[in-house]
This record gives C-alpha cells, structure tokens and sequence, in this order.
C-alpha cells in the first residue's frame, strides 16, 4: 500500500503546479486558453526561470491579469506580446524572437559547434602527421641504443 501510494504522489508531483487563482479565470473559454497559451510563453521576471503561468510571484500575477485585459479589450496575441516586449524588453519571452538584437544568443551556439568541429579536425590531423613518422633507419637505431647504454 504504501509502495502504491509513493508512486501516485511521484506522479502527481511530476505534474507543473499552475498558480492561476480562481478569480484570475476568465469567464469566456476561448480567451482563457488564449491567456494561458500566452501566459506560458511568458517569463515571470522575478522567478526568472518559470512562466508568469506558474509563478506565485505578485509580479507574474500582474502580468497574468494585464494578459487577460487585454485580450478582453480585443488584443490580439501578438499585440499583447509586442506590449509586453516593449515595456519588460525580450527578456520576458521565455522563447526570444530571432532578430538583431537576439543574434548572437541564436548565433552563438552554432558559432560554437562550427569552431569545436575545427578544433577537433586539426587535433585529429596533427595526430596522424605524428603516427606517420618514418620508423628509424638501422644506423639511427644503433646511434639511439649506443646513447642509451651510455
């Protein structure tokens, strides 16, 4: 019983806990997904790595109630991401958009991987040109052994 009972509180703790209050939920079904479909895009900017979906934090509750006022007030959604974007800056995407200020975060792991591959490749290759040094010829062999007994 008590091996059942670990595994469904192991199941249950796996699931994301949302903190969306009951008086946070909108009365209308299709903006409700839309706010929290937007919402988990969202970064909570005191959490930091949590969506304002799952966030306790006063701040993602602000963030949360704002969404859903502005989809009530007939935003769309990337009319609520563009405002939130210009007032919080792209940090509060949990995803950043791809443009010039997102560049080098987007362009730096590639960059990485093309500069680890180069690095490997010449490491391999220095490698082969020192496996491919001539064996000694007999009279180096025997100037080599006669240093040695020295």
């Amino acid at each position: 019983m008590r091996m059942l009972l670990a595994i469904v509180f192991l199941f249950f703790a796996s699931l994301p806990a949302h903190a969306v209050n009951p008086d946070e939920v909108l009365a209308d079904p299709a903006l409700e997904a839309r706010a929290r479909a937007l919402s988990a895009q969202l970064r909570c900017m005191v959490c930091q790595n949590q969506s304002i979906d799952d966030s306790n934090a006063d701040l993602a509750r602000d963030l949360r109630l704002l969404v859903r006022q502005r989809l009530k007030d007939g935003d769309t959604d990337q009319q609520v991401l563009d405002y939130l974007v210009s007032r919080y800056g792209e940090f509060v995407l949990l995803k950043p958009r791809l443009s010039e200020h997102t560049l080098l975060l987007w362009g730096m792991p590639v960059f990485l991987v093309v500069v680890g591959g180069v690095i490997i490749l010449i490491q391999l290759s220095k490698r082969r040109q020192t496996a491919s040094v001539a064996a000694l010829s007999d009279e180096e062999q025997e100037k080599l052994d006669a240093i040695l007994k020295k």
